[in-house]
Parts: structure tokens; C-alpha cells; sequence
């Protein structure tokens, strides 16, 4: 793969950004952006599993190329495995240019199979972009699985950020061997009102981490509160101390995981390893009860990073992630009451309770944690 400069993205004051909760929301809001393209539409999604969601999204991608709209699709070779190859021939029969990120090795450095384009990104006409967790597949569709669709969110996002979302998918585009993109970089709908204050923030493995060195430094200076959603919950030692200090500081720190429905129960297991030492700092940890939760989301103070990173130690060592970060107190006030309603759907853990579990568990989830760590430190060496 070619090597190529990555973009800096600095704040944007003039955006809008509308939260989309669970597919209801944000599927029809995708595919009535790709239905009104007119000149372009980029794609760069980790999930895309043939099924229901995938037909609806490749036939409006279709569509769109029938019209001459210029359709760049990037996917990644591991999350789109259960794509059909019958679904590719036609998105590429269409005139889509579709791209696969990393296919896996068989032989050659097996080691690389570990990078993953995990990014979560939409982006219509260089006018709009839909960023957040989900992927293309029946698990997020309440319409497809009203019983077991996965809680998740999205940003529909719309200002002069849009066009740092265009760039980061060009540079992703041009860093597959693809010729480069020419971006038009159109000036924003004057009749939105923008004056949200707007950052792309990036993880791109190991050398750039702009993801997790912002929410550090947000965790460090919070003063009201600290709320994070995320699906996996495998902290880094850096991101416990920083979240302990904060609850020492008398922040209101609190964690929205998932319970018992997770597409990973291992991961779960091995997440309850460290819940007594946080419980013990005045952390709240919630469970939630309905369904997988698979939202990826911080909030601190005013400050709000959303999108594709889950927060732990394995997305950040190995993945290329992309958030949104937004610093502005009304759509944080947007954000907290999502919080509310999901704690609302949730158990809060009881320190006391907790501490009495059941030992042979306390040792299956410690075990299974250290052995993580082992595997870590074996692929830092690599």
C-alpha cells in the first residue's frame, strides 16, 4: 500500500450535528442521502454483511451510479466476509468502484491480518456525512430484528467539517493504491443554521492516536462529569488511572456497558475483571438490559467524542478508527439525556454485591484478562 501524509484537522466552528439513535433513525437518513446524490457518494465501512440492510444500501448505491454519480465504496476485508460475492459483482457491474481493505494473508506476514479499517463513514455530495458505529448488516435494523437489534448511534453531520470527513476517506482511497480523489469541497447550505463547533479526530494504529490522546486530555481537566458508552470494555492502565483521578476529584464518572447480550461474551467475561478496583474509586458501571449495546460514545463536561472507536486497547493498537469530536453545550445536553435514557434501561452494579460474586467467576474473568494481556504484550513485540 502507498504511504501518503495524513490530513490535519483542526476545529471548524460552523456546523450542525443531529443525533440518529439505533437504524430507524439513521438507515433512512443514509439511504435518502445516497437516493438525492448528485455528484458524489463515499462509503468506507468496516461491517457489510449480506442481508435485508445490505440489499436496501446497494440498491440505492446502484442507483446512484446509474445517475453518473461518482460511487467509491472502501470495505474491509475481514468485516465483509459475509458479503456475497453475488452483492460485490453487482455493485461493481454498476460502476461502482468498490475497494477491499487489507485482504487477508494466508502466507507473507499473517501479522498484518490485525489491521483493520474499522471506520464507520458516509459522505454525500461533500455536503453531508453519517458517522458513528454502525455497519451495514441486519443487526442494527429494528425493522429486520424488532427483538435483537443492537443499540447504536450515528451523526448526520453538515458544515465545513463535512469536508475533513471527504478528506479523510481520500486519503484512505489514495493510500490503497487508488488513483487520488479530486474533492470539490462545495460551501455549505446557507439556510442551516451552523454554530456548532466541530474536530475529526483519528486513530491510525500505533503512530497516530489522536482518539485517545484528546479524550485523555478531556478526562484529565473534567470538572462535572464523565460518561462513557462502549461496547468493549478493555481498558488501557492510562485510561483506569485517568478515570479514578477524575472520580477522586468528586467528577461523575460512569460507564454504560453492555450486559449479558453482547456478540462477545469472552470479551464481557474478561471486561468484569476490572470492575471492583473502579467500583472501589467511585465509578458507577451500568449494564445495559435490553439488547447489545454497541454505541461508542464520551462525554465530558460539554465535550463529546462519537464514532467507530470502542475505546479500548485492541481498536487502538491495530485499527483505523475516526470520531467525531464536538465541543459545544447544547448538543451536549443532546447527548447526556441519550445517556439518561439508556441508564434508565440499565442495572447499576452494587459495589457490595459485586465484591460477594461468586469466586470461581472472580478467577475465570481474571484469568481470561491476564491471558489477554499476555497475547498484547506477544503482538507489541511483533
Amino acid at each position: 500500500m502507498a504511504v501518503h501524509r495524513l490530513p490535519v484537522f483542526r476545529w471548524h466552528p460552523h456546523n450542525h450535528f443531529t443525533l440518529l439513535r439505533n437504524g430507524d433513525q439513521f438507515f433512512p437518513a443514509m439511504l435518502a442521502a445516497i437516493a438525492n446524490a448528485r455528484h458524489s457518494v463515499f462509503l468506507e465501512i468496516y461491517l457489510f454483511e449480506t442481508g435485508s440492510v445490505a440489499a436496501r444500501f446497494i440498491d440505492a448505491l446502484v442507483a446512484a451510479a446509474s445517475r453518473k454519480v461518482d460511487v467509491r465504496v472502501m470495505i474491509d476485508a475481514f468485516g465483509s466476509l459475509a458479503l456475497a460475492s453475488a452483492d460485490r459483482s453487482r455493485l461493481s457491474r454498476a460502476g461502482v468502484e468498490l475497494h477491499v481493505f487489507n485482504p487477508l494473508q494466508v502466507i507473507g506476514d499473517r501479522l498484518r491480518n490485525l489491521t483493520r479499517d474499522h471506520r464507520k463513514l458516509l459522505v454525500v455530495d461533500e455536503k453531508v456525512a453519517f458517522v458513528g458505529g454502525a455497519g451495514i448488516t441486519d443487526d442494527f435494523s429494528p425493522r429486520t430484528r424488532p427483538h435483537s437489534y443492537w443499540r447504536e448511534t450515528m451523526l448526520e453531520i453538515r458544515g465545513d467539517v463535512v469536508h475533513d470527513w471527504a478528506r479523510l476517506f481520500a486519503h484512505a482511497w489514495a493510500s490503497a493504491d487508488n488513483p487520488p480523489l479530486r474533492l470539490r469541497n462545495p460551501p455549505p447550505d446557507p439556510s442551516l443554521s451552523l454554530q456548532q463547533r466541530g474536530r475529526v479526530s483519528i486513530a491510525h494504529g500505533p503512530a497516530v492516536q489522536d482518539v485517545k490522546h484528546n479524550a485523555g486530555a478531556r478526562i484529565e481537566r473534567a470538572r462535572r462529569r464523565v460518561w462513557l458508552a462502549t461496547p468493549y470494555f478493555l481498558p488501557s492502565l492510562t485510561l483506569r488511572r485517568q478515570l479514578a483521578a477524575a472520580s477522586r476529584r468528586g467528577v461523575d464518572v460512569r460507564l454504560l456497558l453492555p450486559g449479558a447480550q453482547t456478540d462477545h461474551p469472552l470479551l464481557w467475561l474478561m471486561s468484569h475483571h476490572y470492575y471492583a478496583r473502579l467500583l472501589r474509586q467511585g465509578i458507577r458501571i451500568h449494564e445495559f438490559q435490553p439488547r447489545f449495546i454497541h454505541s461508542k460514545t464520551l462525554l465530558v463536561d460539554d465535550w463529546v467524542s462519537l464514532g467507530s472507536c470502542n475505546f479500548d486497547r485492541w481498536n487502538l493498537r491495530w485499527n483505523l478508527e475516526a470520531n467525531q469530536e464536538v465541543d459545544d453545550p447544547g448538543f451536549a445536553d443532546q447527548v447526556a439525556a441519550m445517556f439518561e435514557e439508556d441508564l434508565a434501561q440499565s442495572s447499576r452494579i452494587d459495589p457490595a454485591s459485586w465484591e460477594q460474586r461468586w469466586p470461581l467467576l472472580r478467577r475465570v474473568e481474571s484469568s481470561l484478562e491476564d491471558a489477554g494481556r499476555a497475547i498484547e504484550r506477544w503482538l507489541d513485540r511483533r
